[in-house]
């Protein structure tokens, strides 16, 4: 059963989780979210409940008759307006899922969290064994939390598997979350000012391939990390630049000074519930981004990450094939790649 199954990553483990041959289940809360989300995988017709992670009922109704769980399902986006949404439903959804499949002897139960949970990590590398860490924002905060409750269950014993992916970006983003939104601008020439500093990227589909390397019972709890690389945000302008071959802009500012900035425009967009091109969430990343090891994945799993510059090309491609970007502003990227 998968959770999140009509979201970025969700719709990609979908496709790696049939290609490996398992037979899958939705919980969506929406049935029409189903065919755009799985349709560019080539998937149609794939049995779902309809339901939500936050009702248990629905839960115990999707788990009925499966072996192994994928949580996916969190609500991922930097704006400070939905911070108690996330608070919320980020911790709630996952105690849900990952108990219930517990209580009912599933195996594996995998749950993906996030870098941000273990953040920050100044002076090493962040590891399968690195602590919960004390992030700003509501997101990262409600993935520690989230954590937290996977942790707790794998200190009683449950078979559960964590995975923490660091930023997520690749084709067929179905719902264009905030990261795909920055390449999706830095292409349209829209971000000539970026946040300096650095920060890890792993391709989505590789990612999906973690999910579905994990879904063979009997190993017990695991950590694993997923990373393909560090860019910073001049490295986006610089690719968009080569496949373009348009001039693309992009300056970089110091980080500290745009993380007093951030704070202020989070404050505005809580107090006047407006939306602003700036948060303080995101820079903060970029200024405090972890290196991450992935030498565990890679040699359990066979899992071999992509380059950021190939994520980065075969984003762009995407943007330009599903019209997010005009054909004049993508320029070369109109041909065929």
């Amino acid at each position: 059963m998968v959770t999140g199954g009509t979201g970025f990553l969700g719709s990609h483990a979908v496709k790696a989780l049939a290609d490996a041959g398992h037979d899958v289940r939705l919980l969506v809360r929406s049935p029409a979210r189903i065919a755009p989300a799985l349709g560019p995988h080539g998937l149609t017709d794939v049995d779902h409940v309809v339901g939500d992670v936050t009702d248990a009922a629905s839960v115990a109704q999707a788990l009925e008759g499966c072996d192994a769980v994928l949580h996916t399902a969190n609500v991922y986006t930097l704006d400070p307006r939905r911070a108690q949404e996330m608070r919320d439903v980020n911790p709630r959804g996952t105690a849900n899922v990952l108990r219930a499949a517990h209580e009912r002897g599933m195996d594996p139960i995998v749950h993906v969290s996030s870098n941000a949970a273990l953040m920050p990590s100044p002076d090493r590398p962040l590891t399968p064994e690195s602590p919960l860490g004390d992030p700003p924002g509501a997101y990262s905060q409600s993935k520690v939390e989230a954590e937290r409750i996977a942790r707790g269950l794998q200190a009683e014993g449950a078979p559960v598997v964590i995975v923490n992916p660091v930023g997520l970006l690749g084709p067929h983003d179905p719902h264009l979350g905030d990261f795909s939104a920055v390449a999706r601008d830095v292409l349209r020439g829209r971000l000539p000012f970026v946040v300096a500093g650095t920060t890890p990227m792993v391709d989505v589909r590789d990612v999906a391939a973690v999910t579905a390397a994990l879904m063979e019972p009997g190993r017990g709890p695991r950590r694993y990390m997923a990373s393909g690389g560090y860019v910073t945000m001049r490295d986006f302008a610089i690719e968009a630049s080569r496949l373009t071959g348009r001039r693309i802009p992009a300056v970089a500012l110091p980080g500290r000074p745009m993380l007093a900035a951030g704070r202020g425009a989070d404050w505005v967009q809580r107090t006047l519930r407006v939306s602003l091109p700036l948060n303080y969430e995101g820079p903060w990343f970029m200024v405090y981004g972890a290196k991450v090891d992935v030498t565990a994945t890679e040699r359990d799993l066979g899992v071999r990450f992509r380059p950021p510059a190939e994520t980065l090309a075969d984003t762009y491609r995407w943007l330009c094939d599903a019209g997010l970007v005009s054909r004049r502003k993508a320029g070369a990227l109109a041909s065929p790649a």
